[in-house]
């Protein structure tokens, strides 16, 4: 999927939801265990419930690696499953070089078919360009996390009292474009989304973090905003694990109606 074609379901949709599909056997209703695959049964149902309101879907590679091949033929049969209007994140967070980084491109944009792939930056630009060469595919690139671990790193200082976010931020603009890169920015350092936005002024974000992890919607707004929405705001727990009964679906569609309704509010007021 091409920028222009996400930005026009992002209007149609009046959303820029994006639903984490962070998929665990411990915490999926029990009935569903029975059944033969039930992750994709979950995932199928969350889907069904939310595509109505929801631009994009987040499958975080983990959570289906852990259940090895089996879990990669969940994964492959929930990707598939997903409409092709909507946008697919696989959030792989690979970071490698050479052939290694080129495998993993094959692997998440030929095999699986996502759209983008979530990428760490740490080795440089050969490993991130590989994921680059593909057309219609995206890289989004962790610049800003929310976990405690970030300040271990990402707000480091160098002799100029630059912090190395922003050193990442403004060097990986030079290796893609904003039609093809992304940026991973936390949800809960709201005031930072601001900085990351006045050095990536073009770009899409994906944020996490908003719901479950306490995020404000409006504070990513305030800061995030472009004239392009340059938003995807995902929600994972908030949405996929609100119910654990039978109802489970209805339950996470009515909470994924909820964060639309307030994001149709939100493209209102910005006459967007």
């Amino acid at each position: 999927m091409n920028r222009k074609e996400l930005i026009a379901q992002i209007r149609k949709k009046k959303s820029f939801l994006c639903v984490g599909l962070d998929t665990d056997l411990k915490k999926i209703p029990s009935h569903l265990l029975e059944t033969e695959d039930p992750i994709f049964e979950f995932n199928k149902a969350i889907i069904d419930a939310t595509k109505e309101y929801a631009v994009a879907y987040k499958p975080n590679i983990a959570f289906y690696e852990c259940n090895g091949p089996k879990g990669w033929e969940s994964l492959k049969k929930t990707l598939d499953y997903i409409p092709k209007d909507i946008f697919t994140i696989a959030d792989a967070k690979r970071g490698d070089i050479g052939n290694t980084s080129r495998y993993y491109a094959d692997t998440f944009f030929d095999y699986l078919g996502a759209d983008s792939v979530t990428v760490a930056p740490y080795m440089g630009e050969d490993s991130v360009a590989p994921f680059l060469e593909y057309e219609n595919k995206w890289v989004i690139l962790l610049a800003l996390t929310s976990n405690k671990g970030a300040l271990d790193f990402q707000m480091l200082k160098d002799a100029n009292n630059e912090e190395l976010f922003t050193k990442v931020l403004r060097k990986s603009q030079e290796w893609g474009t904003p039609e093809n890169l992304m940026f991973v920015v936390g949800a809960t350092r709201t005031e930072d989304i601001g900085r990351v936005r006045e050095i990536a002024p073009n770009n899409f974000f994906l944020v996490p973090g908003v719901g479950a992890q306490g995020g404000s919607l409006e504070d990513v707004v305030k800061y995030g905003w472009n004239d392009d929405c340059g938003l995807l705001v995902n929600s994972s727990r908030g949405i996929i694990y609100v119910s654990q009964e039978k109802d489970f679906a209805e339950k996470a569609g009515e909470a994924a109606k909820k964060l639309q309704e307030e994001m149709a509010r939100i493209i209102f007021e910005k006459e967007f």
